[in-house]
């Protein structure tokens, strides 16, 4: 097995699009093409995981947060980072990281943690925008030699790589006629139509909308499936939001609590040794947003859709001041927030590669420590 048959898997469930412009996911050392046989899961990459992974012959290792964030310019060991990149260069390791983008994923990170404390019907909590469009393109209507309309082979082959996705329905589309008019050039060698002779052709209007991160995929099933020698299109950028992506959930308890019984609940569903809250406000927990890692970029959209609490990590002092008695604010802590990542990319890779040697990393690399 070659990396690339993981990383495939990966970037279907969490396209490398839908990462921050900040953020460095994807293979960070190594070949797609290097073979494997064992890969080791971890929410950080230290150099205790890193010999972890190198006692038990693993040539992957998967991470949530990348080893590499910031520009890497030399590799002299001077730093933590350079050291990990030189040992894993030297023992042949790969290194790929999977972090916001899989945030940003509807069965991602934030799902996870919604599982965990019985947050049922999720949304998301602030949908990306700016990640939808649409195809628009023009078929004869014509039969192919197995009778099947043209229109409709190019659709199967749209819908198969995922384009026509509304919501809860699929293989959406929008029909229209009209007539298309084209002169074939010498040299070409026209589906319908006379070389230098201009045609006038009934064509249906297909319209699909598709994920911006599909778009190489569709684009290559329409030129293998479309008769035309050229194949006549539009790609236009749609103002629409996708529903299922974005940052943070939001979600509500199946009974509602009392609010320190719900702090309590959560310090044992989300196996945090501390909880840091917000002034109380004497009323039940019901509605839920949460975000994996650092969340208190979400507090307005958590307020504004009427959110009871907003769990997440790496609140500072002055931003709980933020709360203004509308919301409380249960910070249990970056790595307890996303400790849960591990068994959620095992479980998904294990899903898909149910024979392959997958390990969880039994490395605590959480740097933050309790008295």
């Amino acid at each position: 097995m070659q990396i690339k048959d993981i990383t495939n898997i990966l970037e279907t469930w969490a396209p490398l699009s839908l990462q921050e412009s900040y953020d460095n996911s994807g293979l960070l050392v190594g070949s797609y093409n290097q073979e494997i046989s064992k890969a080791l899961i971890s929410l950080d990459i230290t150099e205790d995981v890193l010999d972890e992974a190198i006692e038990n012959q693993c040539q992957l290792i998967i991470s949530h947060h990348p080893v590499i964030f910031g520009s890497l310019k030399r590799l002299n060991g001077a730093n933590m980072t350079e050291r990990i990149v030189m040992k894993a260069i030297k023992h042949d390791i790969a290194i790929y990281a999977i972090h916001t983008n899989l945030d940003n994923t509807f069965t991602g990170v934030n799902a996870r943690i919604c599982e965990q404390i019985g947050i049922k019907n999720p949304k998301i909590l602030d949908i990306k925008k700016g990640l939808l469009r649409k195809l628009v393109t023009f078929c004869p209507d014509t039969l192919l030699e197995n009778n099947k309309p043209v229109t409709h082979a190019v659709l199967e082959a749209l819908w198969e790589a995922g384009a026509g996705h509304v919501g809860n329905y699929d293989q959406c589309c929008f029909y229209s006629d009209g007539t298309g008019t084209f002169r074939p050039l010498e040299g070409t060698h026209p589906y319908i139509g006379t070389e230098g002779s201009l045609s006038r052709e009934k064509e249906i209007r297909l319209e699909v909308i598709f994920p911006v991160y599909l778009q190489k995929a569709i684009l290559e099933q329409l030129f293998t499936v479309h008769p035309y020698e050229e194949v006549a299109y539009d790609i236009i950028s749609l103002e629409n939001e996708l529903q299922d992506t974005g940052a943070g959930m939001i979600g509500d308890l199946e009974i509602e609590m009392d609010e320190m019984a719900f702090l309590l609940h959560l310090k044992k569903t989300m196996s945090t040794n501390c909880v840091r809250y917000s002034p109380l406000l004497n009323k039940k927990i019901k509605k839920v947003a949460v975000c994996g890692g650092s969340g208190s970029f979400l507090l307005k959209n958590a307020i504004a859709q009427g959110a009871d609490v907003l769990v997440t990590g790496d609140f500072k002092y002055h931003q709980f001041f933020d709360a203004e008695g509308k919301i409380v604010i249960a910070d249990i802590g970056h790595y307890e927030s996303e400790q849960f990542t591990i068994g959620l990319i095992f479980d998904k890779v294990k899903e898909i590669l149910p024979n392959f040697a997958l390990l969880k990393s039994r490395v605590n690399t959480n740097p933050v420590n309790y008295i």
